[in-house]
Formats: structure tokens, sequence, C-alpha cells
């Protein structure tokens, strides 16, 4: 099981995620109050021990998102906007392609991605482009038949974990809000309990 903590917003807390063994941590370049200036991202990343590091941006200018990958050294580039495929292409390199689902139409719309690495699903929230804490409403999944490519988000934390990864078989998870004592700063326990459970899935 794939596992990205997002959000980071402290060193402290990055490191522990990843000697508790994340796959992945995310930082936060969108508008969010989990937001970082790349200066600060590039110091925690320059100081971290191997692992994935993925950008979150969300309907910025393409050449800015370039910037940032190249200056933070960004593994990842996660968009979490209204990025369309061509949008993709001409940015390259890894990207997650994330979409806030509201309903059960979003599956046709994956087919037009094939450039992207995974695909994530997080709850449609209005006004909120991630981290709202809420679950996806198991109904706007149902027509989706493999998940080897999906990373779930939304509202999942160490209570439901293993019940979303046992129901879902999804390629990763991601967890943000779950995680926090609030947006931004993580919560040592929260994470270790969240990192035992998905390490026996």
């Amino acid at each position: 099981m794939w596992v990205k903590l997002c959000g980071m917003t402290r060193l402290e807390d990055a490191r522990l995620a990843v000697e508790w063994g994340a796959d992945a941590v995310g930082f936060v370049f969108a508008k969010s109050p989990r937001r970082m200036q790349p200066e600060a991202v590039a110091n925690i990343i320059r100081d971290l021990p191997p692992v994935t590091t993925v950008g979150v941006f969300a309907n910025q200018p393409l050449e800015f998102v370039r910037d940032v990958r190249e200056f933070c050294r960004l593994d990842v580039v996660q968009l979490h906007g209204d990025e369309t495929p061509e949008y993709c292409q001409k940015l390259g390199g890894t990207i997650i392609k994330a979409f806030r689902v509201r309903d059960e139409t979003f599956a046709p719309r994956l087919g037009g991605y094939s450039m992207v690495w995974k695909f994530l699903l997080d709850t449609y929230v209005p006004h909120v482009p991630g981290g709202s804490g809420q679950r996806i409403r198991g109904e706007y999944l149902r027509n989706l038949t493999d998940f080897s490519n999906i990373i779930l988000a939304g509202g999942i934390h160490a209570g439901n974990a293993a019940e979303v990864v046992q129901r879902y078989h999804p390629f990763g998870i991601d967890v943000s809000s779950g995680i926090e004592d609030r947006p931004g700063c993580k919560n040592a326990e929260k994470m270790a309990d969240l990192l035992g459970i998905l390490a026996e899935h």
C-alpha cells in the first residue's frame, strides 16, 4: 500500500513520516491554510531522508509549476484543479491528477489523461480544493471497477483506513487532515497509528 502524507509544513513532521514508513510526503503550493513557499519546502526536502516528494498545485500557470518543481526538486506534481490533458502533456514528468468527486460522472474523464502516472480521488466540497476531511460517498465509486491506478483521499484516518483499503484495494492512500491537530501541524501519534495500520495492508 503506497501511502502519502500531505500538507506538510514542518521538517519534524516530514521526518517522522519518512522514518515511520510513508512512501511520499506532500507540500501544498495552491491556495490553502497549508500553503508553503518554495524556499521553505526546498529547505525541508534538503534535510529529509530518501522519500518521494510531491508538490500540490491547482489551476496555476504552467511555468510556475515547472519552476517550483525544479527549484524544490520535486519528484511528482499533483494537479488538484481543472487542468486539461493538454496542460498535463505540456508539463510532462510524473503527474498525479486529482479529481474532486461530486457524483458518478467523473469516471469517464479519467480516460483522457493517459499521460499521468496516477489519479487521486478526493471529496468535492465547494470552494475547498482539498484537505476537507470529508469522505467520498461510496455510491459515487461503484462504477469504478479498477482501483490499481487510484489514490484515495478525503476523510481517511487511523479509524477507517483499514476499511477503505479492504473495500477498494486502491494503489494508494493520501491523508492530510486525518493526521493533524490543526491545518499543517501534524500529530505524531495519529501519523504513527495510521502508518502502523496501513503497513499491515
